[in-house]
């Protein structure tokens, strides 16, 4: 593969081969290749999607690794971990998703998106106007920090480990932060 020379538009977007070996995002037109992410982080977003579709209401349904598109003058798509839309927009089948359509968005960090995800996705999320913006921390104890768009701010509404209660879209969620990464999953 050859790869641009210029910044990259939507068009080129999707003429790019899809390179399953590696995490790839654009960011103002510039192409950002990272490594996939090990085995506990793709479980943790696995089960991570599984228990938040079964618990959010119907009217929204989870999806992991989706591409979303927050701005397309300069192109800026990003893949968030876990996202939540509505389901009425999923079932249309769309290729991609706009940033204004994702209610939350979830990161798990890893070793070189620490700083991607506390900082610049913050920021650029908060700027999108997603609503919720949660960043999990596999490292013992996992934790869970969750934020809400507070007149176009992020406000920090807790970090939480363990069994963690939350609220989304008027529903009780509950989810066992230890079980995302354990060989069994937490039970109902």
């Amino acid at each position: 593969m050859e790869w641009p020379h210029h910044l990259l538009s939507l068009d080129d977007w999707i003429e790019l081969p899809e390179m399953k070996e590696f995490h790839v995002e654009v960011v103002e037109g510039v192409l950002l290749v990272s490594p996939r992410p090990l085995s506990f982080h793709q479980r943790a977003v696995t089960r991570l999607t599984y228990w938040l579709d079964e618990q959010i209401p119907g009217e929204f349904t989870a999806l992991q690794e989706t591409e979303m598109v927050v701005a397309e003058v300069p192109l800026t798509v990003r893949v968030p971990d876990v996202m939540v839309v509505p389901t009425a927009l999923v079932e249309a089948n769309p290729a991609r998703l706009a940033v204004g359509e994702v209610r939350l968005a979830v990161e798990v960090l890893s070793e070189g998106s620490k700083r991607t995800d506390r900082v610049t996705k913050f920021s650029e999320y908060a700027e999108a106007g997603i609503e919720h913006y949660w960043i999990i921390d596999l490292d013992p104890p996992v934790s869970m920090t969750t934020y809400r768009l507070v007149e176009e701010d992020y406000e920090d509404f807790g970090e939480q480990s363990g069994i963690a209660k939350l609220e989304f879209a008027g529903a009780e969620l509950t989810i066992d932060l230890n079980a995302l990464i354990t060989r069994h999953a937490q039970r109902p």
